[in-house]
């Protein structure tokens, strides 16, 4: 049987009254790909904030590798949604890179040579050692990417949450991230993404969840990413429909 890098049990989330996630039962196998897949409003991104101790929960538990997070914080990298990010945050890409290496310094110790060559690697790993002296807020939307999947990278976690990493950026970006993505799969990395088209889930997910507030179906891709669980998922919208019809 394979392992489990995460997973919560009847994980619920409200944001004042409004429910988002309703006892919500979710589990990662270890080294997979999940794609967290829904319609706007779904509550992906509020799941793995939740999971993370991002947001509270009303209700429910979550585990990594079978243990509270702060037991192993050091194994689970996140990467956040870029419109979260205060981008006029006087920082360097470097520098950016470099926060990977916090956890495991602590408080009184400072990065060095050592941390910054190795986030000068995980720079040249996603493309963006040319950038590494230039200030966050004059990025792209895809160098910004790239710039904090670097910054998860220095961690070398386990376990990795990336919020939809794809949204709005470049063709070369979106290459330059599935390189590393496979990369990390191929390390056995486990990797936990949301993302939100549903025609390229398949590309690089081999686990997929379907959500809309509650798990609609939690599996192997070619078992829970079927016609039925998608319209199920997505309430007959005209973005599923159209992805349908296409997939014939």
């Amino acid at each position: 049987m394979t392992p489990i890098a995460c997973e919560c049990r009847d994980l619920s989330v409200a944001y004042r009254e409004d429910p988002v996630l309703r006892r919500v039962n979710f589990c990662v196998p270890t080294g997979s790909v999940m794609g967290i897949v829904g319609p706007n409003g779904a509550g992906k991104s509020t799941l793995i904030k939740a999971m993370l101790g991002l947001v509270t929960p009303l209700a429910g538990t979550s585990e990594f590798f079978g243990k509270p997070l702060d037991d192993v914080r050091n194994r689970v990298g996140y990467m956040p949604q870029s419109a979260s990010v205060d981008w006029d945050f006087p920082t360097t890409v470097i520098d950016l890179a470099v926060m990977g290496t916090y956890g495991e310094l602590g408080w009184f110790r400072r990065p060095g040579k050592a941390e910054r060559a190795r986030a000068m690697a995980a720079l040249e790993q996603t493309g963006m050692q040319a950038y590494a002296s230039r200030q966050i807020g004059e990025l792209s939307g895809g160098q910004r990417q790239r710039a904090f999947l670097a910054r998860a990278l220095v961690q070398v976690p386990d376990l990795y949450f990336m919020d939809e990493p794809f949204q709005g950026i470049d063709a070369k970006s979106q290459q330059a991230m599935i390189d590393v993505l496979k990369d990390l799969s191929a390390q056995g990395k486990t990797i936990v993404i949301v993302h939100h088209h549903l025609g390229s889930v398949l590309d690089f997910c081999d686990h997929v969840t379907l959500l809309n507030k509650s798990i609609i179906a939690s599996g192997p891709g070619e078992e829970t990413f079927t016609k039925d669980n998608i319209r199920i998922a997505y309430e007959a919208s005209d973005g599923a429909e159209a992805f349908l019809a296409e997939a014939g």
